[in-house]
């Protein structure tokens, strides 16, 4: 979506008064901003000086005069981020296969696309249109929250060059992410239902479906071809279905890891609030995901083979019902096991985020203008401390 033609989820900071105006209207979580996620990049820090500086820069130093210090700014800025990036991707989805409103509104809906989804759950669309909805929600919060206490808040929308698909339901707007392009890591399948294995403590996983974690895949139609064929589109809506949990689990642990670092309570109130919900998030996609049918496909384009397995069939421990997560080693192997998110250990984890995007493709066509700025935000929510 280009800036010059703003829409629900368009973002940019004329929609915010300055931190001298004290009208309400600063805390109103108005629907026209992006935000989500994070990611790595390592040196390419090209363009970081100018870029992350100039935003970092503008930045209260010590307590602001809101009371938020640099490192609770830093923390709050990168969940922003995260949000908007997270939003920008679910309204793809949403204009695709979820439900037309004026709520969530860009697309008018693509029916063979929707129609897979539903192979998974009837209500597919009514989640994918609700999930939506819920990242709006945080985007512009974080956003506008940070604002009120005179911070700089993140602001992505230079960055909204990528083309999204052309199929039948598409608005055809600019996009900040690639859903064409995924390379899925679905070892969260295996994390969560071991009760002997923690990754807080290095322990690894193999993954649900092998074949998502090499290759390219895409998780909505690119265009109208992309719907002829039943079985490739299935697969298409089978690899969305994988990609929802998969991008939600990694909220439900961003933010209790980050809330570890934050200084300020009312900072802490707004990190674990927003955290359980990309929980309830990642429960409910783990769910469908357990329907996809099992099938195999040849990516017409790319000539990249999937291959989803039959969840109902792999094992007492693996099955696709074991929806709660399995209590597993928590702080201590010494201790008893515990029911928990995992991981939540903080050191690195904004970087880590940020890494785990971009490996997923996510990113494929940004600018290294874009990773550098990202860079920027991951590591200065990183440097964030208790009490400074």
């Amino acid at each position: 979506m280009e800036t010059s033609n703003p829409t629900v989820n368009d973002f940019s900071k004329s929609q915010y008064p300055p931190p001298e105006d004290n009208s309400e209207e600063r805390l109103k979580p108005s629907k026209n901003t992006l935000s989500r996620r994070s990611f790595l990049g390592k040196s390419l820090a090209v363009g970081a000086g100018t870029i992350g500086a100039g935003l970092l820069a503008s930045t209260p130093t010590a307590k602001a005069r809101g009371g938020l210090t640099p490192g609770d700014a830093a923390l709050l800025r990168f969940a922003a981020a995260a949000e908007i990036l997270e939003t920008d991707f679910w309204v793809q989805y949403n204009e695709l296969g979820g439900v037309q409103d004026s709520e969530v509104p860009g697309g008018s809906g693509n029916p063979d696309y929707t129609e897979a989804l539903e192979v998974l759950d009837e209500d597919m669309a009514i989640y994918i249109h609700d999930n939506t909805d819920d990242e709006f929600t945080h985007q512009n919060f974080l956003n506008a929250y940070l604002v009120s206490k005179g911070a700089a808040p993140a602001d992505l929308e230079q960055f909204r060059t990528l083309p999204g698909s052309t199929a039948t339901g598409s608005s055809g707007k600019l996009r900040l992410t690639n859903l064409t392009q995924l390379t899925l890591d679905t070892s969260w399948w295996t994390r969560y239902r071991s009760d002997t294995k923690n990754p807080d403590f290095g322990d690894t996983f193999p993954q649900a479906v092998p074949t998502l974690a090499v290759g390219q895949h895409t998780a909505i139609p690119r265009t109208d071809a992309d719907t002829t064929d039943p079985n490739f589109l299935q697969a298409i809506a089978n690899t969305a279905a994988f990609h929802f949990p998969t991008i939600e689990q990694g909220g439900n642990s961003l933010y209790p890891s980050m809330a570890q670092r934050a200084t300020h309570v009312e900072v802490l109130r707004i990190l674990i609030s927003i955290g359980p919900t990309e929980t309830m998030h990642f429960q409910t996609w783990s769910d469908k995901a357990g329907n996809a049918p099992p099938l195999t496909a040849v990516d017409p384009v790319t000539g990249v083979s999937v291959t989803f397995p039959d969840l109902a069939n792999v094992g007492e421990d693996l099955q696709k019902s074991l929806i709660m997560p399995e209590p597993c080693p928590f702080l201590s192997r010494n201790l008893p096991p515990c029911s928990i998110i995992r991981p939540t250990e903080t050191k690195g984890v904004a970087m880590g985020t940020l890494k785990f995007l971009t490996d997923m493709g996510l990113f494929i066509g940004q600018s290294p203008a874009f990773f550098a700025l990202m860079n920027q935000l991951a590591r200065a929510a990183d440097a964030a401390r208790h009490g400074r």
